[in-house]
């Protein structure tokens, strides 16, 4: 209550008018709807924050809650039959489920044989004392690592002469041949390929921060200081930088891109304050399997612009992204491409989720809706996998369009439907500012780049593989904290590239990282292409 409204109170100021008592009346109550919302917003608020520093970051709900909706769900159901597949070949036989027990050790790691043989003394026979021979062995195996180790490469260049000539005195003596040193990543540098790999993928793959490996190498009796390891680290970004712009070029011949962007404190070395800067993610479609990753001081639009400035000029794409007013630029051809907007669902239904204690009852009807959406996606996974990927069978893309069209669509439809009648314009009971009007808000919005995913098999019908390509900032700002300048920014997003990539293709980074950098000095600018993660194979 505002110290106006108690003065209001105060019985010398109370109106003996019925009209004006009940004006003021109204405007109590006013008051306080108003003073209840705001305190509904800041529960919500409370909520949210405690749930992203203490709580769990899975949404998942109680599958009872689902029951109340059964009727519903069966009803939908009843109305969109579960699609007929044409004929598909007999399923080939699953293989059987890995259990919990040991697991196969792989024949690849190599084996150091330990032979345990029998005492001397027990080697003869107790019956008869004839010495006993060996007719077998029993073999069992055992996992052992030997922890990251420090060696010193010499590097011996041998020297030749010419015995004949080596008695000559004439022109200067005789001539001394010496072989070539190949070529490093690091001139005259202390860092041998396989340490600067070692340095990168620990910090940019296991997120350890450079002072942690500091303290490893002073175990090891080196003192290798950060501030030399950030030297390597970035001569050896600037060196694979041409390998991150061809994937950049490659991504974007892509038909669709996932994006998203995270934000990351950067160090001010004037102020010793730090700022926010942005890492921003760009998936290509599976034509195009890169990962690339882009640094930017803020996050304007600027970031996504220049990054896509004019992709999709000749044909049409699709980009898929949060509702980032940023991208709205794209979207409307300044950036010189035919861009279509795709919005994700794991999104909007992060906003009724996070409305279920305010508005459990409604939060469980949404939820339930848009379960449904993502079963259509799971049933066509699985007569995807039912029909096999020989003889005639159709691709993944053609079955979800198809399933889509013919069991999506009706069903937004219906959740349309509902969503319109909960809004307080259309004779419902949700407000407008409460955190269930602002989710119904939200997906009104971005209703048409909701339904995007129904037109077109090659899209997925949310974002979480870009949320999932960040984590790893996530996971690394978490241990080293900061950025040091933007400098580092922009090498951290040449290396998680790689990284990143790497795994796309189950491809182990160390090594990829030891081996390139150790051919990349030498390697043809115009081959660069052979030394891509996908396509990537080591010297034999």
């Amino acid at each position: 209550m505002t110290t106006e409204g108690t003065q209001l109170l105060e019985a010398a100021t109370l109106p003996k008018d019925l009209t004006a008592c009940h004006a003021l009346i109204r405007q109590l109550l006013e008051q306080l709807d108003n003073s209840t919302r705001k305190l509904t917003q800041m529960e919500h608020q409370l909520q949210q924050l405690l749930r992203r520093l203490y709580g769990r970051s899975s949404e998942k709900i109680d599958p009872k809650q689902m029951v109340l909706f059964a009727e519903m769900l069966k009803q939908l159901e009843a109305q969109n039959p579960a699609v007929e597949l044409q004929p598909a070949p007999a399923a080939p036989a699953a293989a059987p489920r890995k259990g919990h027990g040991r697991r196969r050790i792989p024949d690849d790691l190599p084996r150091e044989r330990l032979i345990h043989d029998l005492p001397e003394n027990e080697k003869p026979c107790p019956c008869c004392g004839t010495t006993r021979e060996v007719i077998g062995q029993e073999v069992s195996e055992q996992l052992d690592i030997e922890p990251a180790k420090l060696k010193v490469i010499q590097h011996v260049r041998l020297k030749y002469i010419c015995k004949a000539c080596e008695q000559k005195a004439a022109e200067g003596g005789p001539q001394i041949q010496t072989a070539e040193k190949p070529l490093a990543p690091i001139e005259k540098g202390l860092a041998a390929p396989g340490l600067i790999a070692y340095v990168i993928v620990s910090k940019y793959c296991d997120h350890l921060p450079l002072h942690r490996l500091e303290r490893i190498c002073r175990r090891h009796g080196i003192e290798v200081p950060r501030s030399t390891q950030w030297g390597w680290i970035f001569q050896a970004g600037q060196m694979l930088a041409l390998m991150t712009e061809l994937m950049a070029k490659k991504v974007k011949a892509s038909k669709v891109i996932h994006t998203d962007d995270t934000p990351v404190n950067v160090l001010e070395p004037k102020s010793g304050k730090t700022r926010q800067g942005r890492f921003w993610v760009y998936v290509g479609d599976e034509a195009q399997p890169y990962v690339v990753f882009d640094y930017t001081p803020s996050r304007s639009r600027d970031g996504p612009m220049a990054f896509l400035q004019n992709w999709g000029n000749d044909e049409r794409k699709y980009l898929q992204a949060d509702a980032f007013g940023g991208y709205d630029g794209i979207y409307a051809g300044q950036a010189g491409g035919k861009v279509i907007e795709v919005a994700c669902w794991a999104h909007c239904r992060r906003y009724f989720y996070d409305a279920r204690r305010s508005d459990h009852a409604r939060s469980a009807q949404a939820l339930a809706y848009i379960r449904l959406l993502y079963d259509v996606e799971t049933q066509a996974h699985e007569q995807f996998r039912a029909q096999g990927e020989t003889g005639d069978g159709r691709s993944l893309n053609a079955i979800r369009l198809e399933m889509r069209q013919k069991l999506t669509v009706p069903r937004l439809d219906e959740f349309k439907t509902w969503l319109e009648a909960q809004q307080i314009a259309n004779g419902g009971q949700v407000l407008p500012k409460s955190p269930m009007g602002e989710a119904i808000t939200y997906a009104m919005n971005q209703w048409k780049a909701l339904k995007v995913y129904t037109t077109d098999g090659d899209l997925n019908i949310d974002n979480n593989v870009s949320e999932r390509t960040l984590r790893r900032i996530a996971v690394g700002r978490n241990n080293w904290q900061f950025m040091g300048s933007d400098n580092g920014g922009a090498t951290a997003a040449i290396l998680f590239s790689l990284i990143a990539t790497c795994e796309r293709h189950q491809v182990n980074p160390f090594e990829y990282l030891r081996d390139v950098l150790t051919r990349i000095a030498s390697h043809p600018h115009n081959q660069l292409d052979e030394l891509l993660p996908d396509r990537w194979k080591p010297l034999a």
